[in-house]
């Protein structure tokens, strides 16, 4: 709100009284919006009456000091609304400045030609003492609105510092409690009021959330709190401190919310109809609320963050944190401190706060290490001690922190094979190795196939805003028997491209299969299948027969060591023998 005059319109009538008594003429005072302020004689007690006056209006459009000898025929008059009513002898109408800045108008009326005698013949001095009442009154008003101004200020402050989602003490420079605001109180449970005590901060050399750790005490109190010292100037120019704080407890609620923001995957996002997938949702169940480690095998694209995200969320902990981390994506010499963290000044390019590590983040709730056989080998024996003792370290502090965490890991190497090229710990494996789990890839599982597409359609039509609703059969066929060496990752994407592709009928044809699956499809009834179904098969060409399903299953297979391993598997052969018979067939 705009102040005004009239906002201290009884310091300006002790004013006007001051000048009528001391020189005996009419006093009469109008704000920068002509509505009168205070006045004595013919315009005592009409405050905030319009005034209609010309000549306060020249006053305040130009902001000189009008002298009207002759009211009703000077110059300023001849607009005046109230000319025909005026009776004034004489007029001085000056001008009320608050800093550069015009808020009101002083006039002296003269109402009989004894008054006006009077104040002409000593005119100079009668001016310069309106001007002084004038300066005065400026004054007190600017007084008024720094007044005004503070208690604004203030009442903002107050209502800013009441109503901050984080306790706040203010303390002076010698360390006693000035202010605390509402949400402090609570947040320290004082019922008494703290203020005149004295308060002293300890840092933990630890931050939470990137606010650092403090035991806070006031008098004999303790509490264990994570914040910032802010220093302050006050009004007195003395130095003060304001200490913006969270409980321990409350960030560690806030830490949960960060780390399960994504965790909405369920057993149900488990999608398929195979033994194996059925076989899988029972065993997540069985073992989803032990503390025991889980190692979760499968080649990539098999989906095993997704059975990870289950097991955590089907279990007790699915209310506590679950935090990723994955060993291939993090170079070596970062990955130590993004496990275990690190407090301020441990090394160089260290932020000087210090940094939470995700075991840490991961307290009470669940941790998993994705790709963890590639975790170098120097980190591997720290794991297993942290496996073993359920505390860790940060890096560059001796203060073990005690861990209740449950660890979930996952990889698509052969640890076993690690094991004997000594790239990964014989004792580490079998301490992770508690509970296997092993997802099948999505070629020995085929009955899942159709179940994950319709799946995958749903949530790419909403995605895409399309409505596929029909695949022609032979591209559910060419979908079946394609074998899937990047498992439900690379269905996933075909199922994007082909939605992508398709038209407004809705329809998926095959022309829109990706150029791969697209080729092996086509070569379904190879020559090798010709010779199986030939009518006058004798038993003299079953090598012939034999060598050419070789050489078509390496051709849909593939010719790399996995693709060997499922040929045998399927011939119920060893590798071995499948070798041999490669090399009596001269297949290379």
């Amino acid at each position: 709100m705009e102040n005004s005059l009239i906002d201290i319109k009884e310091h300006v009538k002790k004013y006007a009284n001051v000048i009528t008594n001391l020189i005996n003429v009419d006093v009469g005072i109008v704000d920068k919006n002509m509505r009168r302020v205070t006045g004595t004689g013919l315009y005592k007690n009409i405050e905030g009456v319009l005034a209609l006056g010309s000549v306060y209006q020249n006053t305040l459009k130009t902001g000189k000091t009008n002298i009207i000898r002759n009211p009703r025929q000077h110059e300023l008059c001849s607009e005046c609304l109230d000319k025909n009513r005026c009776r004034e002898k004489l007029e001085i109408a000056t001008p009320i400045y608050c800093r550069d800045e015009i808020v009101g108008v002083l006039g002296l009326v003269c109402f009989n030609d004894e008054q006006k005698e009077k104040i002409l013949n000593a005119l100079d001095s009668y001016l310069n003492f309106t001007k002084q009442i004038a300066e005065f009154i400026g004054i007190k008003f600017y007084e008024y609105q720094e007044e005004a101004s503070q208690k604004e200020r203030e009442e903002t402050f107050n209502q800013i510092f009441n109503n901050m989602a984080k306790g706040v003490i203010v303390s002076d420079c010698n360390d006693i409690i000035l202010m605390v605001n509402n949400i402090g109180l609570k947040k320290l449970k004082l019922t008494a009021s703290p203020l005149g005590k004295n308060l002293k901060l300890i840092s933990q050399n630890e931050t939470i959330m990137n606010e650092e750790v403090f035991k806070l005490f006031i008098e004999n109190s303790e509490y264990n709190v994570a914040g910032k010292i802010i220093p302050l100037a006050l009004p007195n120019s003395k130095k003060a401190n304001a200490f913006l704080f969270d409980d321990i407890q409350k960030i560690n609620s806030s830490i949960v919310e960060i780390a399960n923001a994504d965790n909405t995957i369920t057993l149900d996002n488990i999608i398929g109809n195979s033994p194996a997938t059925i076989q899988l949702k029972e065993n997540i169940k069985k073992v989803a609320d032990s503390t025991s480690t889980v190692l979760i095998t499968g080649e990539s694209g098999t989906g095993k963050e997704l059975v990870a995200r289950s097991l955590h969320n089907q279990g007790n902990r699915k209310d506590k944190p679950f935090v990723v981390i994955n060993c291939s994506a993090i170079p070596d010499t970062l990955l130590e401190s993004e496990l275990f963290g690190y407090v301020k000044g441990a090394f160089t390019g260290a932020n000087q706060n210090g940094r939470m590590g995700k075991f840490e983040l991961a307290n009470n709730g669940v941790i998993f290490l994705d790709e963890i056989g590639d975790m170098p080998l120097y980190l591997q024996a720290k794991l297993l001690r942290v496996i073993q003792d359920k505390k860790i370290e940060r890096i560059g502090s001796n203060k073990s922190i005690d861990l209740n965490i449950r660890i979930i890991a996952a990889t698509n190497v052969d640890l076993i094979k690690n094991i004997k090229e000594k790239k990964f710990r014989s004792d580490l494996y079998y301490r992770l190795n508690v509970i296997p789990i092993s997802i099948l890839p999505l070629r020995e599982r085929k009955e899942d196939i159709i179940p994950i597409i319709n799946n995958l359609i749903y949530k790419y039509n909403k995605i895409s805003d399309k409505f596929v609703h029909t695949i022609e059969k032979d591209v559910l066929t060419a979908l079946t028997e394609y074998n899937w060496p990047g498992n439900v990752r690379e269905l996933e994407n075909v199922i994007e491209l082909m939605i992508n592709m398709s038209s407004e009928d809705g329809v998926i044809t095959k022309k829109m299969l990706p150029e791969n699956i697209l080729n092996i499809s086509e070569k379904n009834f190879s020559s090798a299948d010709k010779v199986i179904f030939k009518d006058d098969m004798t038993l003299d060409n079953f090598e012939d027969i034999e060598k050419k399903y070789i050489e078509k299953a390496l051709s849909v297979y593939g010719n790399d060591t996995d693709g060997k391993k499922y040929i045998s598997e399927k011939m119920n052969i060893g590798l071995t023998t499948l070798y041999r018979k490669m090399k009596k067939y001269n297949i290379k």
